[in-house]
């Protein structure tokens, strides 16, 4: 199948990555992305948030923020989608410029900011459009001035929860004033408190959570009790991360969240850890430098049910999508699994739940 992606990767990276990124939406759009092969493999095939998904690979946040071409992904070969972030009042983000590509990393920097059009602009976008093709997941954020940011969360969750299979609560963005408020333990309870007085219509709501790579390990343990005691039903790992290990560039001196490449290790060594203190009760899903399938495989055998990318795909292109799926059903052959499920956290030994 032809691949545009490669011919047209030089000029892309002319652009600023801003422009680059608006040009592929408008051509996502459009219909002008050749579509990738949909015949997955059936050793891919899994159940995620009670739906059965061709494979485990799926779109992570910060792609489409606003909805634009969620409905397109599928055509893309992705299993699952998370869109947004998305805040209840449309907000323009950090000043620009904003992001930063790192090429000889395989990385990003981004301080975006949560730049969306709002909760309204969305839900009118969803009610147009539906969301039934393949699990979706809806990104939340704060408003980065708001008052009452755990407010922000129940009202979110409110107007989005007839419209998601999960709603991810994204409490460690590192660019915005809100955005980690809630990687104080008591922060995150009361918050989720409020989320569990909701009189929620059956089915109440999949909730996941993303977490912060950043945070040493006494405090991740305590995160992950909180939320384990609020019954949330995933967590994903991880965000991006203020650290630079692993990075060449010379402008790993910008402020923002680094993904891609260099956040791959620590990110699967906290998946882990995470699947450690979890146990098998709940998924996880892994994203950080996911841009081959051994990567995915990794992050599988490290306790992850599906994984996550974006990174990959600015140096890659959405091609990508089959051969990390290609090269992931081949790893997993090779090794005896008879499905993904069986694979997952094959590289762990869990412990017991830490609950508080």
């Amino acid at each position: 199948m032809f691949d545009p992606f490669p011919a047209l990767l030089p000029l892309l990276r002319q652009l600023d990555p801003e422009t680059a990124h608006e040009l592929t939406l408008r051509a996502l759009e459009s219909g002008l992305v050749p579509k990738q092969p949909r015949d997955d493999d059936p050793i891919l095939a899994t159940r995620l948030f009670g739906r059965d998904v061709t494979n485990p690979i799926g779109l992570a946040a910060g792609f489409d923020k606003d909805g634009r071409v969620y409905e397109r992904m599928p055509g893309q070969g992705f299993g699952f989608v998370e869109i947004g972030g998305i805040t209840p009042l449309a907000q323009p983000g950090n000043p620009r410029p904003r992001v930063f590509r790192l090429p000889e990393d395989g990385a990003v920097i981004n301080r975006m900011g949560f730049p969306n059009a709002g909760a309204d602009a969305l839900s009118a976008r969803l009610a147009k459009k539906g969301s039934g093709w393949i699990p979706l997941g809806i990104n939340l954020a704060a408003n980065a001035e708001s008052a009452d940011p755990a407010g922000d969360f129940v009202e979110l969750s409110r107007s989005f929860a007839a419209y998601a299979d999960f709603l991810t609560l994204d409490v460690s963005c590192p660019n915005t004033a809100n955005g980690q408020v809630f990687l104080d333990p008591v922060c995150l309870g009361e918050m989720l408190d409020r989320l569990d007085a909701v009189a929620w219509p059956a089915p109440r709501p999949k909730f996941a959570a993303k977490l912060a790579p950043d945070v040493d390990d006494a405090l991740l343990e305590r995160l992950v009790a909180v939320l384990l005691a609020h019954r949330i039903d995933a967590l994903i790992v991880s965000n991006t991360t203020r650290g630079r290990d692993g990075v060449h560039d010379v402008l790993a001196a910008e402020a923002g969240g680094l993904s891609g490449r260099p956040l791959f290790a620590r990110s699967t060594a906290m998946l882990a850890r995470v699947r450690e203190l979890t146990g098998v009760g709940i998924p996880l899903i892994g994203v950080g430098g996911v841009a081959s399938g051994e990567d995915a495989y990794a992050k599988i055998r490290a306790g992850a049910s599906a994984v996550q990318l974006y990174t990959g795909l600015i140096y890659g292109g959405t091609g990508l999508v089959t051969r990390i799926k290609r090269e992931l059903a081949a790893l997993l052959r090779r090794d005896g699994f008879a499905s993904v499920a069986e694979a997952v956290g094959a590289g762990t030994t869990p412990s017991r739940p830490v609950l508080s």
